[in-house]
Protein backbone atom coordinates (compact mmCIF):
# COMPACT_ATOMS: atom_id res chain seq x y z
CA UNK A 1 0.00 0.00 0.00
CA UNK A 2 1.61 3.27 -0.79
CA UNK A 3 2.38 5.90 2.45
CA UNK A 4 1.13 9.57 1.69
CA UNK A 5 3.73 12.31 2.86
CA UNK A 6 3.47 15.62 3.25
CA UNK A 7 4.41 18.06 0.02
CA UNK A 8 6.38 20.58 1.44
CA UNK A 9 5.51 23.41 -1.03
CA UNK A 10 1.69 22.35 -0.58
CA UNK A 11 1.87 21.20 3.33
CA UNK A 12 -0.98 18.60 1.97
CA UNK A 13 -0.51 14.91 1.98
CA UNK A 14 0.63 13.58 -1.38
CA UNK A 15 0.97 9.89 -2.20
CA UNK A 16 4.31 8.57 -2.49
CA UNK A 17 4.79 5.85 -5.48
CA UNK A 18 5.43 2.37 -4.17
CA UNK A 19 9.34 1.24 -4.94
CA UNK A 20 10.99 -2.38 -5.10
CA UNK A 21 9.16 -5.26 -3.99
CA UNK A 22 5.87 -3.08 -3.22
CA UNK A 23 6.08 -2.20 -7.09
CA UNK A 24 6.57 -5.37 -7.85
CA UNK A 25 3.31 -6.51 -5.90
CA UNK A 26 1.37 -4.02 -7.13
CA UNK A 27 2.32 -4.95 -10.82
CA UNK A 28 1.44 -8.19 -9.73
CA UNK A 29 -2.02 -7.61 -8.65
CA UNK A 30 -2.81 -5.19 -11.35
CA UNK A 31 -1.92 -8.17 -14.21
CA UNK A 32 -3.51 -10.70 -11.70
CA UNK A 33 -6.82 -8.85 -12.07
CA UNK A 34 -6.60 -8.44 -15.37
CA UNK A 35 -5.87 -12.11 -16.01
CA UNK A 36 -8.67 -12.64 -13.67
CA UNK A 37 -11.13 -10.61 -15.98
CA UNK A 38 -9.94 -12.56 -19.15
CA UNK A 39 -10.33 -16.39 -17.52
CA UNK A 40 -14.04 -14.93 -16.60
CA UNK A 41 -14.95 -14.24 -20.62
CA UNK A 42 -13.73 -17.07 -21.67
CA UNK A 43 -15.39 -18.54 -19.20
CA UNK A 44 -11.74 -21.02 -18.44
CA UNK A 45 -10.79 -22.24 -14.77
CA UNK A 46 -7.48 -20.98 -13.23
CA UNK A 47 -6.12 -20.10 -9.88
CA UNK A 48 -3.89 -16.79 -10.27
CA UNK A 49 -0.69 -16.98 -8.19
CA UNK A 50 1.46 -13.68 -7.51
CA UNK A 51 4.93 -14.47 -6.09
CA UNK A 52 8.17 -11.73 -6.68
CA UNK A 53 11.71 -13.17 -7.93
CA UNK A 54 14.80 -11.94 -9.09
CA UNK A 55 13.02 -8.35 -8.97
CA UNK A 56 10.21 -9.08 -11.43
CA UNK A 57 6.45 -9.69 -10.46
CA UNK A 58 5.99 -13.38 -11.49
CA UNK A 59 2.00 -14.17 -11.94
CA UNK A 60 1.02 -18.11 -12.45
CA UNK A 61 -2.05 -19.97 -13.81
CA UNK A 62 -2.69 -23.00 -12.23
CA UNK A 63 -5.45 -25.18 -12.82
CA UNK A 64 -6.08 -29.13 -12.50
CA UNK A 65 -3.49 -31.60 -14.32
CA UNK A 66 -4.24 -31.78 -18.30
CA UNK A 67 -6.30 -29.02 -18.12
CA UNK A 68 -7.17 -28.30 -22.12
CA UNK A 69 -8.47 -24.93 -21.54
CA UNK A 70 -5.07 -23.72 -19.87
CA UNK A 71 -3.40 -25.56 -22.35
CA UNK A 72 -4.63 -23.25 -25.21
CA UNK A 73 -3.54 -20.53 -22.85
CA UNK A 74 0.22 -21.65 -23.84
CA UNK A 75 -0.25 -22.51 -27.61
CA UNK A 76 2.62 -24.29 -29.60
CA UNK A 77 5.73 -23.77 -28.12
CA UNK A 78 4.24 -21.03 -25.35
CA UNK A 79 2.85 -18.83 -28.59
CA UNK A 80 0.28 -17.60 -26.66
CA UNK A 81 1.52 -17.53 -23.36
CA UNK A 82 4.02 -15.12 -24.66
CA UNK A 83 0.88 -12.86 -26.25
CA UNK A 84 -0.72 -12.86 -22.74
CA UNK A 85 2.28 -11.81 -20.85
CA UNK A 86 2.53 -8.62 -23.11
CA UNK A 87 -1.04 -8.03 -22.95
CA UNK A 88 -0.58 -8.51 -18.82
CA UNK A 89 2.55 -5.87 -18.75
CA UNK A 90 0.35 -3.25 -21.12
CA UNK A 91 -2.26 -3.33 -18.37
CA UNK A 92 0.49 -2.66 -15.85
CA UNK A 93 1.30 -0.01 -17.82
CA UNK A 94 -1.52 1.37 -18.53
CA UNK A 95 -2.89 1.61 -15.40
CA UNK A 96 0.53 2.14 -12.97
CA UNK A 97 2.27 4.57 -15.70
CA UNK A 98 4.89 2.09 -15.93
CA UNK A 99 6.81 -0.57 -18.06
CA UNK A 100 6.96 -4.25 -16.64
CA UNK A 101 8.84 -6.64 -16.42
CA UNK A 102 6.62 -9.24 -15.04
CA UNK A 103 6.35 -12.96 -15.94
CA UNK A 104 3.59 -15.05 -16.81
CA UNK A 105 3.99 -19.04 -16.24
CA UNK A 106 0.39 -20.76 -17.56
CA UNK A 107 -0.16 -24.48 -16.12
CA UNK A 108 3.94 -24.69 -14.74
CA UNK A 109 4.70 -24.39 -18.51
CA UNK A 110 7.48 -22.30 -18.42
CA UNK A 111 8.96 -23.53 -15.44
CA UNK A 112 9.62 -27.10 -17.44
CA UNK A 113 10.43 -25.18 -20.51
CA UNK A 114 13.02 -23.63 -17.73
CA UNK A 115 14.26 -26.87 -16.95
CA UNK A 116 14.02 -28.28 -20.34
CA UNK A 117 16.45 -25.61 -21.38
CA UNK A 118 18.66 -25.33 -18.64
CA UNK A 119 19.84 -29.69 -19.52
CA UNK A 120 20.00 -28.37 -23.08
CA UNK A 121 22.47 -25.46 -22.56
CA UNK A 122 24.31 -27.20 -20.13
CA UNK A 123 24.52 -30.49 -22.36
CA UNK A 124 25.30 -28.41 -25.16
CA UNK A 125 28.22 -26.68 -23.51
CA UNK A 126 29.92 -29.96 -22.44
CA UNK A 127 29.63 -31.84 -25.72
CA UNK A 128 31.31 -28.66 -27.58
CA UNK A 129 33.80 -28.68 -24.86
CA UNK A 130 34.62 -31.61 -25.43
CA UNK A 131 34.69 -31.42 -29.35
CA UNK A 132 36.11 -28.14 -29.62
CA UNK A 133 33.09 -27.20 -32.20
CA UNK A 134 30.65 -24.25 -31.73
CA UNK A 135 26.92 -25.98 -31.79
CA UNK A 136 23.78 -23.51 -33.07
CA UNK A 137 21.38 -23.62 -31.18
CA UNK A 138 17.28 -23.41 -33.43
CA UNK A 139 15.78 -20.20 -32.97
CA UNK A 140 14.29 -19.25 -29.08
CA UNK A 141 12.23 -16.40 -27.90
CA UNK A 142 14.35 -14.09 -25.52
CA UNK A 143 12.82 -16.00 -22.47
CA UNK A 144 14.45 -19.14 -23.71
CA UNK A 145 17.84 -17.64 -24.82
CA UNK A 146 18.37 -15.96 -21.87
CA UNK A 147 17.73 -19.73 -20.17
CA UNK A 148 20.21 -21.22 -21.79
CA UNK A 149 22.75 -18.37 -21.61
CA UNK A 150 22.65 -18.86 -17.99
CA UNK A 151 23.00 -22.58 -18.29
CA UNK A 152 25.90 -22.46 -20.22
CA UNK A 153 28.16 -19.54 -18.05
CA UNK A 154 28.13 -22.93 -15.67
CA UNK A 155 30.66 -24.35 -17.70
CA UNK A 156 34.15 -23.36 -17.65
CA UNK A 157 35.74 -23.15 -21.18
CA UNK A 158 32.75 -22.50 -23.09
CA UNK A 159 30.64 -19.35 -23.84
CA UNK A 160 27.51 -18.81 -25.27
CA UNK A 161 25.85 -15.98 -27.54
CA UNK A 162 23.08 -15.17 -29.40
CA UNK A 163 23.15 -14.17 -33.42
CA UNK A 164 20.38 -13.37 -36.15
CA UNK A 165 17.14 -11.23 -36.00
CA UNK A 166 13.99 -11.60 -34.62
CA UNK A 167 12.27 -13.86 -34.45
CA UNK A 168 15.29 -16.56 -35.91
CA UNK A 169 17.78 -15.10 -33.30
CA UNK A 170 19.88 -17.72 -31.53
CA UNK A 171 21.52 -19.26 -29.02
CA UNK A 172 25.34 -20.22 -30.66
CA UNK A 173 28.12 -21.83 -28.05
CA UNK A 174 31.58 -21.93 -28.06
CA UNK A 175 35.01 -23.16 -26.66
CA UNK A 176 36.78 -21.23 -25.06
Amino acid sequence: MPTTAKDPAEGADVQAKPSGDDLLIQEGDVAGDYLERLLDILDYDGDIDLDVEGGRAIVSIEGSEGDADLEKLVGDRGSVLESLQELARLAVQQQLGSRSRLMLDVAGWRRRRRDELTELGTETAKEVKASGESARLRPMTPFERKVVHDAVATVKGVISESEGEEPRRQVVVHKR
